[in-house]
């Protein structure tokens, strides 16, 4: 008699998988994951290319005269980008700088009021074009692009009409000699000596909004909503993701840099010519893309803005101390956008393959 069969014994379960939080990962591939990676390699670049073909482009003036450049497209950039990382766009930003201008210096002027008033004023005015843009985006469920390219149109007709209707031409009144213009001047367009270099105040603010704006996007749980917006806007209203209210804020702080700007350049020239910014905001857009910012959303970095818009500080200013046309300019800005975009894609890809 043949002994019983035994059954064959459990297959062992299998390993259990790894948290990817807790996966360590080596230093290249850390780096690959970073948007900001291919702007890192484009800066250095293009500092190597203008210290070789540029006389002047080493010393301590020629590089405040770069952060300066930089600073001024970097102020927008930055909260362009975590728009842009919110999924959405705002073709209106170069014109709702010189709105926000415009405004405080007339208030100002007319009102013969502390230029503090007109500042006061611009604020809140710029802040509810912000909120406009972005209450008209989550009503209306139109793109963004229109939203804004109807905002920048509304703006700069107000712009050139109300500054002739006020001032008789198309330039403000002079307000140097008013009352608090000194203080106001202290605080959004003076400078200051660093070991030879000239740094304007514009370059500190750059560099406080780009600390605040990655302390958000990294620490705070408004860093997160941005980035769900812009991945999947309804996948992140799923999940709990205040969507609306988030890009409402995005469009608001985007309003608030294009107020510290507008005061930078009142308070600098003392007068507002009314047809400036058309066309600056292709410049902040560039520079977050430059950056490492996706065009479709989800995906960018603060600190990659600014990398972007000091690589235009070195381009604008470098082609100057070349003593080339400055028509290259344009040349090499569409270059480098095209350049970059491939060479994002290229990192993010890579960065995909090796998780």
């Amino acid at each position: 008699m043949s002994a019983p069969a035994t059954a064959a014994p459990p297959a062992p379960p299998p390993p259990a998988k790894a948290d990817e939080r807790l996966v360590r990962r080596s230093l290249p591939r850390k780096l690959l994951g970073r948007p900001e990676l291919g702007a890192v390699v484009g800066a250095v670049a293009v500092f190597v290319f203008f210290a070789f073909a540029a006389d002047n482009f080493l010393e301590p003036a020629a590089l405040g005269t770069v952060l300066y450049a930089s600073s001024t497209i970097g102020i927008m950039a930055v909260p362009v980008a975590l728009l842009m990382i919110g999924g959405e766009f705002d073709l209106s930003t170069g014109v709702m700088v010189t709105s926000s201008a415009l405004v405080s210096s007339m208030f100002s002027y007319q009102m013969s009021a502390n230029v503090w008033v007109g500042v006061g004023v611009s604020l809140v005015v710029t802040l509810a074009i912000g909120f406009f843009n972005g209450l008209m985006l989550v009503r209306t469920k139109l793109p963004s692009f229109i939203i804004t390219l109807g905002t920048f149109l509304m703006l700069t007709g107000l712009n050139l009409g109300f500054t002739k209707l006020i001032s008789g031409g198309v330039s403000t009144d002079a307000i140097g000699d008013m009352e608090g213009f000194e203080s106001a001047r202290t605080v959004f367009a003076s400078h200051l000596r660093l070991g030879g270099v000239r740094l304007e105040s514009t370059v500190l603010w750059w560099l406080a909004l780009v600390v605040l704006a990655t302390w958000i996007l990294l620490r705070t749980r408004a860093g997160n909503w941005i980035f769900a917006a812009g991945g999947g806007a309804d996948a992140a209203r799923a999940v709990g993701v205040p969507v609306n209210r988030t890009k409402i804020g995005l469009y608001t702080g985007v309003a608030f840099a294009a107020w510290v700007s507008g005061q930078h350049l009142l308070f600098r020239f003392d007068a507002v010519q009314s047809g400036e910014g058309v066309g600056n905001e292709f410049l902040y857009i560039i520079a977050a893309v430059i950056g490492g910012c996706l065009m479709t959303g989800g995906y960018g970095s603060a600190i990659g803005s600014a990398i972007g818009a000091l690589i235009f500080g070195m381009t604008s200013r470098g082609i100057v101390y070349a003593q080339w046309e400055a028509d290259w300019f344009k040349f090499f800005l569409g270059a480098m956008l095209l350049l970059a975009t491939l060479l994002n894609a290229w990192v993010r890809k890579r960065a995909e393959a090796t998780k």
